[in-house]
């Protein structure tokens, strides 16, 4: 496997699971009151801002690649951009249309907010991680609709 592309594999990984635990954190700690209102509303904000809330976040790590080689830094420092695009698509689009979710079995951030979940299913791109750390709850859903992505909120004006 050529270096650049483990490296931009490592970078989803990571980024998945930086996601989930501070997700999880959200619903102990971490800006608990804003993530509650989050949930009151049920929303997610755009693609755009979504993306934002995972890009800056992701920016300070997206260099560590290039303390293995350039090639790995390139690669690494691409998959957490795409990771941040992918994240951000993944949130938006359950909120909106969790049945475009082909990628996992069940929209698990969908479920999470549509059953109240505040001890389970913190993932929001994948699934995996609650799976890996006993939080995954599975809960009856099947799809209702189809469609294309291009339905989503892009931007959201505030």
């Amino acid at each position: 496997m050529p270096e650049w592309l483990a490296a931009f594999l490592i970078a989803l990984l990571v980024g998945t699971l930086v996601e989930y635990w501070a997700h999880r954190a959200m619903h102990n700690w971490l800006l608990k009151k804003k993530h509650a209102e989050h949930h009151k509303e049920g929303t997610g904000q755009g693609w755009f801002w979504e993306f934002l809330d995972y890009f800056f976040p992701t920016l300070p790590i997206m260099p560590v690649g290039f303390l293995y080689s350039l090639e790995a830094g390139i690669g690494f420092a691409a998959g957490g951009l795409f990771y941040a695009c992918f994240a951000a698509y993944s949130h938006q689009l359950q909120h909106e249309r969790p049945d475009l979710c082909f990628w996992i079995i069940r929209p698990v951030h969908y479920l999470h907010h549509k059953e109240h979940m505040w001890k389970n299913n913190f993932g929001i791109s994948i699934d995996l991680w609650d799976r890996v750390f006993g939080t995954y709850k599975k809960v009856d859903w099947k799809r209702e609709r189809t469609g294309s992505f291009w339905g989503l909120v892009w931007i959201k004006w505030i």
